[in-house]
């Protein structure tokens, strides 16, 4: 596995695949509405736009050619987007991911990093260390809870 920063050439590939992922395993638990957001946050325009503005970063792994996750991170210390595809689910790529973004969050002297975790998600951010900050709650349609990972801590 090899994990980079993603290029603008890479963009449009990454973004498939977190739809793909949404689409399969969290719109079933979102409202209209939430999906419509989501899909408006991860449209080609908005991501680069961030991206170029230097708001957020992405990361990929991937095996040979084949892009099997992506992540990326918002502002100072927040996961705005983890993904892996169905496939390569449960082989440690998120928790690789990851490690990626906690790297770049100590580099910047961040003493935590927070996500909001989808339901499906939680799972996979308690097994990372984050703990809950708050409980589920819904906002434009979107559910999540608020987590928190002390860098510090670690």
């Amino acid at each position: 596995m090899i994990i980079r920063e993603l290029s603008e050439n890479d963009w449009k590939g990454a973004l498939e695949l977190v739809w793909t992922v949404f689409s399969e395993f969290e719109a079933p638990e979102y409202e209209p509405e939430g999906i419509a957001v989501f899909r408006e946050f991860i449209a080609l325009d908005s991501i680069s736009g961030m991206h170029l503005s230097g708001t957020m970063h992405m990361w990929g792994s991937f095996e040979g050619e084949i892009l099997t996750g992506v992540i990326a991170a918002r502002g100072p210390g927040h996961i705005a987007l983890l993904f892996v595809r169905k496939e390569y689910q449960r082989r440690g790529i998120a928790r690789a991911l990851f490690a990626v973004v906690e790297q770049y969050c100590r580099y910047g002297k961040q003493n935590s990093i927070t996500v909001n975790s989808s339901p499906y998600a939680v799972a996979v951010y308690h097994r990372l260390g984050f703990k809950d900050t708050g409980s589920e709650t819904v906002t434009n349609g979107i559910r999540f809870t608020p987590m928190r990972y002390d860098i510090s801590l670690r």
